[in-house]
């Protein structure tokens, strides 16, 4: 397989971002574990400023159903990383990263000290372990593979991913074609299969030689909070700040979309469902994500489990952190 001069070296003028992990803390959990809070208090003791990691609150005017920092939180902590782009945009992992180097190099020059706090997987993934995004992408060889799966169907595609990267054929789920026509484009455009480039960010720190702290409830215990945080959000009015981004926008990207607490409110609109009906569903997808979210976190060697009590003391926990950090 061959690669087109010109795209190949384009690619490797490409911006590569090394691990983010030292001298930073990184404060993660589930969703409706305690994170924020619990970072406000820590930022308070160690002098620090708290960047994002949350896919969604990078995203302009949604802001109760990613459970944003209030304004006087903000006030009282510098907060990085939300309020980035409006929801109708793109906003890709390479752009995270990109943004979060520089926050990093700011708050570091005012002697302060960096706290990430989020739960996005491939967010927490980069900041530990660094990320290649690869080429940009060749939107007219992903219509072309678009039409022939139009055509031909799913597991034709598959097939064609198995004879360029049976790899990354074998990791990817059966359904989620729009990584597999990543996965070929990547091939066509670098002459190289994306599996090989994945496996140069499989590098890992022990707990032991990092800040990096995991939120750990009982099941249950997580459940009833993401319950309260869920009926909580709907009182706060969830389902008028949807309405009202699809009045300004029309349309949100795809990650918006998408995002749990959205989705269901979208779909409901749509659909006219009641009130319960959305909230019962975001409830049910919240807590399907908080499980997907502690099987990442199980597969993160880096990650010092914290376990979690219902009587917690934010002050009291920061101290903890405080005292065992390297």
């Amino acid at each position: 397989m061959s690669a087109d001069p010109l795209k190949a070296s384009s690619f490797r003028a490409h911006q590569v971002y090394p691990p983010l992990v030292d001298k930073v803390v990184v404060l993660t959990g589930p969703t409706a574990s305690g994170k924020s809070a619990i970072a406000i208090e820590l930022a308070k003791q160690i002098n620090g400023e708290i960047l994002s990691l949350d896919s969604i609150a990078v995203y302009q005017k949604m802001d109760i159903g990613t459970a944003k920092p209030s304004l006087e939180e903000q006030q009282e902590i510098p907060h990085h990383l939300i309020d980035l782009v409006e929801p109708n945009q793109d906003y890709s992992v390479a752009c995270y990263l990109d943004a979060a180097h520089r926050a990093v190099k700011e708050i570091r020059s005012r002697g302060r000290t960096p706290i990430f706090v989020g739960g996005t997987p491939m967010f927490l993934k980069g900041i530990l372990r660094g990320f290649n995004p690869g080429p940009p992408a060749d939107w007219e060889f992903r219509k072309a593979v678009e039409a022939d799966l139009e055509r031909y169907g799913i597991e034709s595609l598959k097939q064609r991913l198995v004879q360029v990267d049976p790899l990354a054929a074998s990791r990817i789920h059966a359904s989620d074609t729009r990584r597999m026509i990543r996965a070929l484009e990547y091939a066509r455009i670098t002459g190289t299969p994306i599996s090989h480039q994945q496996t140069q960010f499989d590098s890992t720190r022990n707990a032991d030689e990092c800040n990096v702290f995991g939120l750990a409830w009982s099941r249950e215990t997580l459940h009833l909070r993401i319950n309260q945080r869920v009926d909580a959000m709907f009182e706060l009015g969830l389902i008028e700040e949807v309405k009202s981004l699809l009045l300004e926008y029309n349309h949100l990207s795809r990650t918006a979309s998408q995002a749990v607490g959205y989705r269901e409110v979208i779909d409901g609109i749509e659909q006219r469902q009641s009130n319960d009906w959305m909230r019962e569903n975001v409830a049910a997808h919240t807590r399907q994500l908080a499980r997907r979210q502690e099987t990442w976190f199980r597969s993160f060697q880096e990650i010092t489990a914290i376990p979690m009590l219902e009587d917690f003391d934010c002050s009291t926990l920061a101290s903890h952190l405080r005292e065992v950090m390297r």
